[in-house]
This record gives structure tokens, sequence and C-alpha cells, in this order.
């Protein structure tokens, strides 16, 4: 049987120990700064995805003159 020895710890030891994993907790924690960062990113890339969506459905004058004359050419049967 394996011999265990019974170990106490201090109020100091235990304050210490606290407050290193508070330190730890911390260092990992976002500050404000990088919140507005990550808000930021986040805003310019929903811009870019709206101004990419944009171009890739916009349709050329041409185009809708063509559909337009094709339309007008439909009505004027019926």
């Amino acid at each position: 049987m394996i011999k265990r020895k019974d170990k106490t710890i201090t109020n100091i030891e235990l304050l210490k120990s606290i407050n290193r994993s508070f330190s730890n907790i911390e260092k990992k924690m976002a500050t404000k700064d990088d919140i507005k960062d990550m808000a930021t990113k986040t805003d310019v890339e929903r811009l870019e995805k709206r101004i990419d969506d944009f171009a890739e459905t916009k349709v050329s004058k041409v185009t809708f003159k063509e559909l337009e004359n094709r339309v007008q050419k439909i009505e004027a049967k019926i």
C-alpha cells in the first residue's frame, strides 16, 4: 500500500494559487479593444460580401434593354 503524506496548505499558499489562476484567466480574456477590432473586422467582411453579391447579381444595361424589348413585343402580341 502506498503511504500518503498529508500536505497542509497555508492561507498564503492558497491565495497565491488562486491569484495565479485568476492571472491566467485574465490573460485569456478579450479586452474591449479586442472586441472592437473583431466587430470592425466582421463589419468589413459583411460589407465585402454585400459588394460581391451586388456585383454578381447586377444586370448590365444591354441585357436589361434586350429583355425589356422582348417583353414589350410579347405584351404587344397578347
